[in-house]
């Protein structure tokens, strides 16, 4: 393994050096999904699938995860491997990832810990299931990711299936565009919601090409607009589960948490865990088909950007 110039703990595996010193284009991963988002060994799959779709489209694939205070662009096998079967380790935003650097922790990178990582690299795309965004009720609780405030700083592409369904997505998208965030829909005018192809919300923009987002990318860095893009993919019509149908299922695990007085970092993966129960698993499959088919397209992106 490479370690950067960098001061801080910060090392790259042996494919994403090999990919910077190439100039090949790099793929950025989050791993919140790996440690929080399913059970091992199902964690374990997802991620080599992952993996294994961006290099076949030509792209490098680098997972970003903090391993005992130091921050890793890229995992050895091992590595991998390690963290599928970690319990422990930190769920880390912006506000916590210099924490568990500082203090020598393991943590899972979220949307917005992941972008700050892969600006840091070089990384200029990074696929994702959904982001984060505002809650159902944040005019009360004023619960509003950082993922948000993270794509109006950061210049990363963040391929998507859209906010997730559990949020207000209206909320979202207007946050979205006061912060000045360009938010593109892949091949449609709708803006999807996760686990279902459309959200009932038109989206903000729409390219139906990985070539044309990159061109929309250069435009904008000549024009040195900071800030990162949104790019929202819908979930492969073959593996969705319908609006109606899933907000249904919404609805119910948002009652769910009420009564058990879930708040804070908890409502995410609550939420998800109670509507993997009520869907029978078939959120989980949806999932699983909705980051591969953002990782394809973040690869390409990220191939026409070079």
């Amino acid at each position: 393994m490479t370690e950067t110039k960098s001061t801080l703990p910060i090392v790259y595996s042996r494919e994403v050096a090999d990919a910077k010193a190439g100039g090949l284009p790099l793929v950025a991963l989050e791993s919140t999904i790996i440690t929080h988002g399913m059970p091992y060994p199902g964690n374990i799959d997802m991620a080599r699938s992952v993996e294994a779709i961006i290099r076949a489209e030509g792209a490098v694939p680098a997972t970003i995860a903090v391993l005992n205070g130091v921050l890793h662009i890229g995992l050895e096998e091992p590595q991998l491997e390690a963290l599928a079967q970690t319990r422990d380790a930190m769920k880390v935003s912006r506000a916590d990832l210099p924490f568990s650097i500082a203090e020598g922790r393991t943590g899972a990178t979220t949307v917005a810990a992941t972008m700050i990582a892969a600006a840091l690299g070089g990384v200029r795309v990074f696929a994702t299931g959904g982001i984060g965004g505002v809650h159902r009720g944040a005019e009360e609780s004023f619960d509003i990711s950082a993922d948000l405030e993270e794509l109006a700083r950061t210049a990363v592409i963040v391929v998507c299936a859209g906010a997730k369904a559990i949020l207000d997505i209206p909320k979202t998208l207007e946050v979205l565009e006061t912060r000045g965030v360009p938010v593109v829909t892949f091949g449609s005018r709708d803006f999807p919601a996760f686990w279902s192809r459309v959200s009932g919300f038109a989206s903000p923009l729409t390219l139906n090409s990985a070539e044309g987002i990159a061109r929309f990318q250069s435009v904008r860095e000549q024009m040195s607009i900071d800030g990162g893009m949104l790019i929202a993919n819908p979930v492969p019509e073959q593996d969705e589960i319908g609006r109606d149908e899933m907000e249904g299922f919404i609805s119910q695990a948002i009652d769910a948490a009420e009564e058990d007085g879930i708040s804070g970092k908890a409502v995410t993966p609550y939420l998800l865990s109670k509507i993997f129960d009520l869907t029978n698993g078939r959120s989980l499959k949806t999932n699983i088909a909705l980051v591969e088919n953002n990782a394809r397209l973040a690869a390409r992106i990220a191939v026409a950007l070079k």
